[in-house]
């Protein structure tokens, strides 16, 4: 490999790093996810760097260093001004919880280390040079688009039942296929899911549903029954009604909107279940009483105002996605009609609480939200300038 024409830049910038490991005596190579992006030509975001040196040998060999993970062998080493995180090589004990070793044990192999990870396509190293180092087939996974365990896929699913939804994750992210071995050994562990905290698979499956190829993804969920240790959000039913639709290019949290919509229900209790954080969870809702509204008419001026854009553009895309269609011309008008609106925000409005309080000669109350919120639409709706005297007027008038 031509370092300079092919090699990422971030792995460029860390050579110098694993130098100065080499000069050390100690083996380092990049490894895992960057490696496998970097053979599919796909965005490398941060790269993972092992080591044989361990954490205090590292720690000894750079001159600022933070533990940001040495119980699991990783150092993040601040090197030319910039941060690196370095792990050492290590084998795991047996597994608690499905999901934990119980120890870890620093070593001096690069191939035992490989060897205890999860998919061979995650199993590759790449020195300094660009020099591939796969014992175990990940490249040749890579390039038949197949997803495979490194070793048995009940042993790696047994120690760490989270691999399962990765794997399924990266049927989404990559568009690969899952080898028959492998897919069968997720049908018969499925349930083990049930022990993995679901914070932790819903990062799986929120990652999932960001997907280019979320549709294959959703339907091995669907085939291998994996829905049933899921909240009911994500069900047999909701995966089935949108087998029918083309939802390829939809976001994530419009993937979310569109199950809730299948599902027949906003249902916050199966959201909380689920660890959407409280802002998500109000945002979604948002979106989908928006949605329901623009299933049964357009959008009326004062609807964009209370959605705003980004949720406008969300109901706009999941409506086309449930009609079959695509209409980005409307779209571009629904926009041009919010950016012409007299206020965007509630801020604008031109008279706050005191006013209202001062003119009518009244204490604080609910009527004062109430009474902003019938200008705020008058004013929207184009019936009422945005002025002070026009906004005494109109509530003279309204009174009387």
């Amino acid at each position: 490999m031509n370092v300079g024409d092919e090699m990422d830049r971030l792995f460029i910038e860390a050579i110098p790093l694993i130098e100065k490991i080499e000069e050390s005596g100690y083996e380092a190579y990049f490894v895992g996810g960057s490696v496998r992006d970097s053979i599919l030509n796909r965005t490398i975001n941060d790269i993972d760097i092992a080591t044989q040196a361990t954490p205090e040998e590292i720690k000894a060999i750079f001159d600022v260093t933070f533990d940001v993970g040495i119980e699991h062998g990783t150092v993040l080493v601040r090197f030319n001004h910039q941060n690196f995180e370095v792990t050492t090589y290590r084998t795991e004990s047996a597994y608690i919880d499905y999901r934990r070793p119980s120890s870890v044990q620093f070593i001096r192999s690069l191939y035992d280390d490989l060897q205890r990870r999860d998919f061979t396509m995650n199993a590759i190293a790449m020195d300094k040079l660009g020099n591939i180092i796969d014992p175990f087939k990940g490249k040749e996974a890579i390039e038949q688009k197949t997803i495979v365990t490194v070793g048995l896929p009940q042993d790696r699913f047994t120690e760490d039942a989270l691999r399962m939804m990765r794997a399924i994750r990266f049927v989404s992210q990559l568009g690969f296929s899952i080898e028959v071995d492998t897919l069968q050994a997720i049908k018969q562990h499925a349930h083990l899911l049930n022990n993995i905290a679901m914070e932790r698979i819903e990062m799986e499956m929120s990652k999932l549903l960001g997907g280019k190829h979320k549709k294959l993804a959703l339907d091995l969920i669907n085939t291998l029954e994996l829905y049933e240790v899921f909240p009911s959000i994500i069900d047999q039913q909701s995966l089935q009604l949108i087998q029918s639709y083309d939802y390829s290019l939809l976001t994530e949290e419009e993937m979310w909107v569109l199950l809730l919509f299948t599902h027949g229900q906003f249902v916050e209790k199966e959201l909380r279940m689920w660890r959407l954080s409280v802002k998500k969870i109000k945002y979604l809702k948002k979106a989908y009483d928006f949605l329901q509204k623009r299933m049964t008419r357009d959008w009326e001026v004062f609807d964009l105002y209370m959605a705003q854009e980004p949720i406008v553009i969300m109901v706009e895309n999941i409506w086309n996605v449930l009609h079959r269609q695509t209409d980005e011309e409307n779209k571009r008008k629904l926009i041009v009609q919010l950016n012409q609106l007299p206020i965007r925000h509630s801020s604008e409005v031109a008279v706050s609480g005191k006013e209202l309080m001062d003119w009518r000669q009244q204490s604080g109350g609910p009527w004062i939200k109430d009474l902003l919120q019938q200008i705020e639409r008058a004013i929207v709706e184009g019936s009422l300038q945005n002025e002070q005297e026009a906004i005494r007027r109109w509530i003279e008038n309204e009174n009387n």
